[in-house]
This record gives C-alpha cells, structure tokens and sequence, in this order.
C-alpha cells in the first residue's frame, strides 16, 4: 500500500489543487437575440448555427 514518506505541505497541497476549479459557461447569443450553449441547438428556433 501506497503511504507518503513525509507530509504534504499546506502549500504544497494547495498548489496541487489550483486546477480543480469551475469553468464559467460560455453562452452565444443567437440572431433571435436568445442565448445557447455552442454546439447546443436552439430550442425555440430548433436551429443548430444561425449564420448556416
């Protein structure tokens, strides 16, 4: 079984958990003037890309 040989520091551990963060949604604005998530379909116009 795995066990650590010393410690992990405060900021050790703290630098190893920089990345676990949340990604802020990223929403388009369609030309109906709604907005969606990209490569999500439109849900009142059923349109994938507007610009097609």
């Amino acid at each position: 079984m795995a066990v650590p040989k010393r410690r992990v520091s405060k900021t050790r551990a703290a630098k190893r958990r920089t990345h676990y963060k949340l990604k802020l949604a990223n929403p388009v604005k369609d030309a109906d003037g709604t907005y969606r998530m990209p490569h999500h379909i439109n849900k009142t116009t059923g349109e994938y890309k507007a610009n097609s």
